[in-house]
Parts: structure tokens; C-alpha cells; sequence
């Protein structure tokens, strides 16, 4: 498949100096490499990576997951998350903005009515719009107060991931009065919004996961993403399985991407023990094991992420005819990978430095970026809930309650 580019951009340099051309997957290997260049220093300097950003705009990738008649690529889930988890490999922060584009997509597509998701979708691919992300369900410190025509926002939102240098916001807030929880859609830019910029975590230090001040947020009632709205179906409530599997080829992308770092200073670098009886480091038998190890647990994971977005993919087409039972499938396929992932990544991420050796903990290669992106991470939400979940099911037959975060 060949991605057709802006007009604009062809066979013309951005200021990024990558000219995106070629197959999807050829410029998702361009735009890797290009991130690769710069991800060791902008894991220390943090903040916003406007340059990176805009790399991924001019690459066209953002509007994979909208039909070809709307002006997007036609992509899929399955096809989405492969890309997620190459990007993560590199730069797991542009990774996880880029990734939360389709959950935000999602949530239209999922808590809108069609005339509503099937606008902002065109609206997408037309500008080419970037979406942040200001829902956050446990956060409910903004308030919506009713007046003529729609509400008013007005509070704070914290973990606003994506949400500088965003075109639209998704938003949430709870109804004074009746403490009902509101979906929205609005412009970053518009009177009311304050976005602080104060994310600075020792991981995924580039996702501007920081907080939100609204002030007199005006929303119009055509904003509300409240028809059929969240929770409302069995389809509706997918979101929350879309997020997980974000999270899960994140995961798996960063792990990945540490296990490649490591086997490259290993080949080039790391020395073989003194006790050894192995003449090179590429023959030693206990780092031979230990890499043994990390592949196969890795590989592992990626089949079960895999297997559950190819389930995603089938219960997307089913729409509203989506039943419980296999939303309940879906579920258990996502949390078995998410759970996998988790304790495979922080294993690799923790123990690559016991095959490298002593000299790759040098602040120079920051090796240790890939730790400290997986373990903030994974603590988005417990993965023992999602253990809990998975008990329920093998003790009970029980399948997870939909919620937020299930």
C-alpha cells in the first residue's frame, strides 16, 4: 500500500529533513530512524519534542485508522499496534502520543453518534489533526455547569498525555448536580484551556503527560461525545480494551528495543568473564542463556498481543452487534498479553545490564532509559487487577466487568 503525502510535502524537506516517501511500513521505518538519531538526548532534555511531532504529521500516519473514503489509510488495529511497537523500540514517549491519536479516534468513533465521529474523522484526515488526551476517569476535579446550549468546564485534569502541540482535546468532566460523567471533543487552543507543561517523571519523559487548568471551558452540546456514550454497550466499552492493548505493545516495543541495544554493545563491547571457558562473548554459555531468555519470553508476549489484535479487529467490525461474551474474550486475550508484557519487559529491561556487562550502565548510552520508561509505565494502572480479572475468569468463569480500565 502507498501512502499518498500532502501535496505540499511532495518531494520537498520538512524542516525535520526527512522527505516521508514509499509503502506504510517504509516510512514508519524512516520516520524510526530519524527518531533514533535524537532519542538518547531528548530522554535527558525532556519536555516537548515540537520537531519530532511535526515529523510524525508529515509522515501521514496519523490518520491510519480512518477509511480511505474519508480521507485516511484504511488501516487496522492490527496494523496500528505494529507500528506502535516499532516506534516504541526507539522512542517510546512519541510511541505513546502517537499511539493515544487512536485512542482518542476510538473514543469518538466508540461514545459518538455517526454523524458526529464520521465529521471529526473527515476533519482529521482534511488537517491532518493531532488529538491530546484530558479524560483521565479518575481524575474528577472538573465540573460541567449547565447553561444554554451546553456546559462549562471548569477544574483540573491530571496525566494529559499528548496534550501540548495537540490540535484537539478529548475532555472529560462530572455534571454538577447529577455527578454524570461527560465525554468532549474541543480545540486545544480554545479561551479556557491551560495546559501546564509540568510532566517531568524519570520515565516517557517526552509524552507532556502533565496536567490541565479549565477555566470557564465553554462546550456546546454538539461537542458532547454523549450519544450512545461511555460504557453504553459492550462496544462502547472496548476503549478500554483499545487503551490496554496501547499499553501492552508499548510494553513490548520498549522491551524490545532494550533487548536490541544490549545484543548490540554485547557483540561490539562487552568482554567475556575471566572464568569462562567460552574464547568470545558471542560463545559464552550464561549469556547465551540469558539472551535465550529475553527472546523467548518476549516472543511470547508478542504472539499473545498479537492474537488479541486480531480479536480487536473482529469485534471492531461487529459495531453495536458486539455481544458480551466476546467482548469478554477480547478482554481475557488483552489482559494475558498486557500481564506478559509487563513481567517480561521488566525482566529484559532490568537484567540486559548482567549480559552487557559493567561498562553499558555509562550515562552516555542511557541504556537505562528503557527501565525507567517500562516501570513508569506500567504503573498506569495494577496489573494485579488485571491478575484479579484473569482469576476471576479461570476459578469463576466470570469475564471482566467493563469499565475504564477493563
Amino acid at each position: 500500500m502507498t501512502l499518498a503525502l500532502n501535496s505540499r510535502l511532495d518531494d520537498v524537506e520538512a524542516s525535520h529533513g526527512v522527505a516521508f516517501s514509499g509503502s506504510i511500513q517504509e516510512i514508519t521505518q524512516q520516520l524510526c530512524d530519524y527518531l533514533a538519531q535524537t532519542a538518547v538526548e531528548r530522554d535527558a532534555a525532556g519536555g516537548t519534542p515540537y520537531e519530532q511531532r511535526q515529523a510524525v504529521r508529515d509522515s501521514g500516519l496519523l490518520k491510519l485508522l480512518i477509511a480511505k473514503n474519508d480521507g485516511g489509510l484504511g488501516g487496522n488495529w492490527q496494523q496500528i499496534y505494529s507500528i506502535i511497537r516499532q516506534i516504541a523500540r526507539v522512542d517510546s514517549s512519541i510511541a505513546q502520543v502517537f499511539a493515544f491519536q487512536f485512542l482518542m479516534l476510538a473514543s469518538i468513533r466508540l461514545y459518538g453518534s455517526e454523524s458526529q465521529w464520521q465529521q471529526y474523522f473527515r476533519l482529521t484526515a482534511e488537517r491532518n489533526l493531532w488529538w491530546g488526551n484530558a479524560l483521565n476517569p479518575l481524575d474528577n476535579r472538573t465540573i460541567a455547569r449547565k447553561v444554554t446550549g451546553g456546559y462549562v468546564f471548569s477544574g483540573q485534569k491530571s496525566f494529559c498525555s499528548g496534550s501540548m502541540d495537540s490540535d484537539y482535546l478529548i475532555v472529560s468532566a462530572i455534571e454538577e448536580g447529577s455527578g454524570k460523567f461527560l465525554v468532549a471533543a474541543v480545540p486545544t487552543n480554545r479561551s479556557g484551556i491551560h495546559l501546564n507543561g509540568d510532566w517531568d517523571n524519570i520515565g516517557q519523559r517526552q509524552t507532556d503527560s502533565g496536567s490541565a487548568e479549565f477555566t470557564q471551558l465553554r462546550v456546546d452540546d454538539s461537542e458532547l461525545l454523549m450519544q450512545p456514550g461511555p460504557l453504553s454497550s459492550p462496544f462502547a466499552s472496548v476503549r478500554s480494551l483499545v487503551a490496554q492493548l496501547i499499553f501492552t505493545n508499548i510494553y513490548l516495543g520498549i522491551a524490545e528495543g532494550a533487548l536490541q541495544e544490549g545484543a548490540k554493545y554485547t557483540r561490539s563491547s562487552s568482554r567475556v568473564w575471566s572464568g569462562s571457558l567460552a574464547n568470545t562473548i558471542h560463545e559464552d554459555p550464561f549469556t547465551l542463556l540469558h539472551y535465550g531468555e529475553f527472546w523467548a519470553s518476549l516472543h511470547a508476549s508478542a504472539v499473545l498481543a498479537d492474537h488479541a489484535a486480531n480479536l480487536l479487529d473482529a469485534a471492531w467490525q461487529q459495531t453495536l452487534g458486539l455481544d458480551e461474551q466476546t467482548r469478554g474474550e477480547l478482554a481475557l486475550a488483552v489482559f494475558s498479553a498486557k500481564v506478559n508484557a509487563t513481567r517480561a519487559g521488566l525482566d529484559v529491561t532490568t537484567r540486559i545490564f548482567e549480559v552487557a556487562g559493567a561498562r553499558a550502565t555509562t550515562a552516555k548510552l542511557r541504556m537505562d532509559r528503557f527501565w525507567r520508561n517500562l516501570r513508569v509505565y506500567t504503573l498506569h494502572d495494577p496489573v494485579d487487577y488485571k491478575l484479579k480479572d484473569l482469576g476471576d475468569w479461570a476459578l469463576n468463569g466470570q469475564y471482566p466487568t467493563p469499565s475504564f480500565y477493563a
